[in-house]
């Protein structure tokens, strides 16, 4: 029989051997009897082992709290059968954007089955406090530049399901979907489809991309839209999602552009970027770069362990496509090793695969060039759009004026515009061994009420946004600059056109002045 689960089964009822379940234990998320470190071990001290889900919340929260100068956790949501999706946070002011500093997020676990991921993250974030204690430079001049956040686990639940059966025993699928048998990375809008339709308009953005409202109408799953406000909430630039069952680091676009094709290059306007983040990973990963083509992924040694997602498998509805073309944000996907769940011995040795990898990734946020827009008076412009020629994706600023604009090496026309404000263009040269972002600021100048300092360009309105938005994209409507121009003044004064048609007819165009 079933007991309700609010009853202590070990003190009113039978032992848990004889039939009594408690289905909340798993999720209270305390100090298990196996997890205190054995006495005479530093806190430095990292265990290299599975970890079930509590475990995983108590080693988050205790690192958070060792580091709580820099650390802190929180959670984005919770997943469908309540879990929570928490998340460690690194930088100098937990819990603050900082002027010009730049967001990184790493994603594990987005598969339950796929754990290489989430325990590559727990132990990263176990590293990066006790280095930070230690006095390590290169980790404190990242944490002090760098706004970290690591979410170990998307998919607590499944992993519970792919944990039950153990490792070296779990399927190729058992746990990939959530509790409600959707998988995660094709759960989230195919926005790729639009930006295919956009790009052959011309004159159109074809970045931020709003969420169609058709969407909402099938199956979200709790997760992907916690994921996905999170990303609304915080101006993410940079980002990798962990998954597992091959060695290769791929890049967007994930679908191709013709449906019907399995396989078929498709890259970004961002290629050359995109190549560099991707390189990033895998030229400091040693087994990546084993020249045996009998290894893991040998596959792919030719290319560089690198792979443009839609020429290895196309496929629709991904995590990363979505970063590209909803948000500021860039992110690769990094597959750890053909073993999904691998078994506890090598852990360690994976850790040492990655460790590196994950720290030459995160630096790459300091690529290309950064800076804040304001008017004139210093006010801080939200939303301006930020141009490089030859590249057609755009990103806005943060609500503080503050961007980051990823680039690789060369020279590049950078040119900033927002509604209201004469555009600026500036010429910008990125040397191939720079290694920080380089500061470019941009102070735009209000336009005149003439006839010809209207700003024209596309109205992006969109429509109700489930996420908690008024627009998709978070903007500020921008004026229709036609009806603008059919308003009589306020003053009462006739439009700026009137003079000119009573100078071609002795009969004046009143009529006009309805429209």
């Amino acid at each position: 029989m079933a007991w309700p689960y609010f009853l202590d089964c070990h003190r009113y009822f039978t032992r848990e051997d004889e039939g009594c379940y408690d289905p909340l234990e798993k999720l209270r998320g305390g100090l298990e009897a196996d997890e205190a470190l054995p006495s005479g071990l530093p806190p430095t001290f990292i265990r290299f082992s599975h970890h079930s889900y509590a475990q995983m919340v108590r080693v988050l929260r205790r690192t958070a709290s060792r580091c709580a100068h820099v650390a802190r956790t929180y959670s984005i949501g919770r997943s469908f059968d309540g879990r929570e999706l928490l998340v460690i946070e690194f930088s100098s002011r937990p819990g603050q954007h900082e002027l010009m500093e730049p967001e990184v997020k790493l994603i594990g676990n987005i598969h339950g089955n796929e754990v290489a991921g989430r325990e590559m993250l727990i132990y990263l974030a176990q590293y990066l406090c006790s280095e930070y204690l230690l006095g390590n430079p290169r980790i404190q001049r990242l944490l002090n530049t760098t706004r970290i956040h690591l979410l170990p686990s998307m998919n607590p639940d499944g992993y519970e399901v792919a944990a039950a059966e153990g490792a070296g025993y779990n399927g190729w699928t058992s746990g990939r979907q959530n509790a409600q048998n959707l998988d995660l990375n094709r759960n989230f809008p195919d926005l790729t489809s639009e930006y295919y339709r956009l790009a052959e308009t011309r004159g159109a953005r074809s970045d931020h991309i709003p969420i169609p409202q058709h969407y909402w109408w099938g199956k979200v799953a709790p997760e992907t839209k916690a994921v996905m406000k999170w990303m609304q909430t915080i101006p993410f630039v940079l980002s990798a999602s962990l998954h597992g069952g091959d060695l290769v680091v791929s890049y967007p676009f994930d679908f191709s552009k013709h449906p019907q094709e399995e396989k078929m290059f498709s890259p970004t306007p961002d290629e050359k970027m995109f190549k560099l983040l991707s390189r990033a990973y895998a030229d400091v990963h040693p087994m990546m770069m084993d020249r045996s083509e009998n290894r893991c992924g040998g596959n792919f040694l030719k290319r560089g362990s690198i792979i443009n997602g839609a020429d290895w498998y196309s496929f629709t509805g991904g995590m990363s496509d979505f970063n590209y073309l909803h948000t500021n944000c860039f992110e690769i996907t990094v597959e750890l090793g053909c073993v999904k769940f691998p078994p506890e011995e090598a852990l360690y040795t994976l850790w040492q695969h990655n460790k590196e990898s994950l720290l030459n990734f995160m630096e790459m946020v300091h690529r290309g060039i950064k800076g804040v827009v304001t008017d004139k008076f210093g006010k801080p412009l939200k939303n301006a759009r930020i141009s490089v020629k030859g590249i057609r994706h755009d990103i806005t600023t943060a609500p503080d004026g503050d961007y980051w604009r990823l680039l690789p090496p060369g020279i590049h026309i950078v040119i900033v515009q927002a509604p209201g404000y004469a555009k600026v263009i500036k010429k910008v040269i990125i040397p191939t061994r720079m290694k920080r972002a380089g500061r470019v600021d941009f102070i735009l100048q209000p336009l005149g009420m003439g006839p010809k300092n209207f700003l024209h360009g596309l109205q992006r309105t969109g429509p109700h946004d489930p996420l908690g938005g008024a627009s998709s994209l978070g903007e500020a409507t921008e004026p229709d600059p036609l009806r603008a121009r059919r308003q009589p003044s306020a003053d009462g004064n006739k439009p700026w056109w009137w003079s000119y048609f009573t100078s071609l007819s002795t009969h004046r165009p009143r009529w006009l002045l309805k429209y």
